[in-house]
């Protein structure tokens, strides 16, 4: 199982592949802290039986270097043990946006890392 999140400061958005052509988005995981989502995510990644996790990174823009430090530290803390990719997550909320239009719904973030997992499943298809 491949499963996608993207890191946000409020909530992980969450997305898991079905197959290599069909992705769905999951319920985003509410952030009251690093550690207690670390552990949520790890829980959750262990319940959906994944065996890779697609992490969303921003790349560009001025604050690239802290952001892939935050996110890499982040994940860091998960301590999952199965195979980390890194895909770029560039204008995925704007994308997802035009999905759902509400981002102050968990699912908007669930819809942005439905995104990042798709361009990931094209690269690697």
């Amino acid at each position: 199982m491949i499963v996608g999140i993207d890191i946000g400061l409020k909530r992980i958005g969450v997305a898991v592949a079905l197959s290599s052509t069909l992705v769905v988005p999951s319920e985003p995981i509410l952030r009251k802290n690093r550690n207690q989502a670390a552990g949520d995510t790890l829980k959750m990644l262990k319940e959906k039986g994944a065996k890779t996790l697609v992490v969303g990174l921003p790349k560009g823009g001025s604050c690239e270097e802290e952001m892939e430090r935050r996110i890499k530290h982040f994940v860091g803390l998960i301590g999952f043990d199965g195979d980390i990719i890194y895909q770029d997550e560039a204008f995925s909320s704007s994308e997802a946006s035009e999905i759902f239009s509400d981002s102050r719904d968990g699912r908007f973030d669930s819809v942005a890392a439905m995104i990042i997992l798709k361009r990931y499943l094209k690269i690697v298809i």
